[in-house]
């Protein structure tokens, strides 16, 4: 149960960070393209990382050094690659023609994307966690959703990364344990920069100027939000299921209104509140409710 706890830890440190990172994600925007924001973050995150990969290399997990280990390693950090890539992806661009609000209460559908899948993988989840789903998407929506929606260009791309990204989170759940955790997050972002370079080369035109214009951001979201934050969400869903681990990410919506405030002087409404408090009330509903059943069984 303590493996558990750290784990939720670890995963609720990225939801912290992810959300202080859209602080600084939301200033490059105006200064460099999606493609290349991608592309230089996940640079840094790789360079952050393969140091670390070559130090804190899980020795402890003979299976790894076996054919059928490094294939896992190879298939999952390929998969969440591409995933991670495609999500980014979607979610950047679809913000140039839809609102902030908007994107993130689309992007957090993968909270109910997740659970859905699990079940065509004959996974359950009990009443609890589906009351907890329930509770994050009306606080979500109090939170993030603050005009009409309406279904525009900018909305479908953004509801295709919150396919990407339940993708990711599954991919993670299926191979945890038979991979490692570091190696995997520095191969996901390596192919995130590849294949971002690419984009970047083909529909945008980068500039060292607006690069270094806005080192700072892209520093923060490669090295902190990116090498290590997806390095805690990797460890983290070691010791957690897949549903309560995207409940736990989806309160990133959360601090980056609160960070928003902070950092920025946003002034948070009652209803921002009341969304925030419903998130909370989501996460102890998912997390609390199984440890009473196991008492009260004992």
């Amino acid at each position: 149960m303590k493996q558990q706890y750290k784990g939720n830890l670890l995963l609720l440190l990225t939801a912290i960070i992810w959300g202080s990172a859209l602080v600084a994600q939301s200033v490059s925007m105006d200064l460099v393209g999606p493609f290349t924001f991608q592309c230089m973050r996940s640079i840094l995150g790789t360079l952050a990382l393969l140091p670390v990969a070559a130090v804190f290399r899980d020795k402890q997990n003979p299976r790894l050094r076996t054919p059928a280990g490094r294939r896992d390693q190879r298939v999952c950090g390929l998969i969440c690659g591409v995933s991670f890539f495609v999500a980014g992806s979607f979610q950047q661009i679809g913000l140039c023609y839809t609102s902030p609000g908007k994107a993130g209460f689309i992007t957090a559908l993968y909270i109910v994307l997740v659970p859905l899948a699990g079940i065509f993988f004959g996974k359950r989840a009990g009443w609890h966690v589906w009351a907890g789903v329930l509770l994050a998407l009306a606080g979500l929506y109090l939170l993030c959703v603050t005009e009409g929606f309406s279904i525009q260009l900018g909305d479908l791309l953004v509801f295709f990364s919150s396919f990407a990204f339940a993708v990711q989170i599954l991919a993670i759940d299926h191979y945890s344990g038979r991979v490692d955790g570091i190696k995997l997050s520095c191969t996901q972002f390596a192919i995130n920069a590849l294949l971002s370079g690419m984009g970047m080369l083909v529909f945008e035109t980068p500039s060292l100027s607006a690069i270094l214009a806005c080192w700072l951001p892209i520093c923060y979201t490669g090295i902190l939000s990116g090498g290590l934050a997806y390095t805690l969400q990797i460890i983290g869903q070691r010791y957690t299921g897949p549903i309560i681990a995207s409940l736990l990410l989806s309160l990133e919506s959360v601090f980056s209104v609160l960070f928003g405030w902070l950092l920025l002087n946003q002034a948070l409404s009652g209803r921002e509140l009341l969304g925030c408090a419903l998130m909370f009330a989501a996460i102890l509903l998912a997390q609390v409710v199984p440890e009473l059943g196991k008492k009260a069984q004992g």
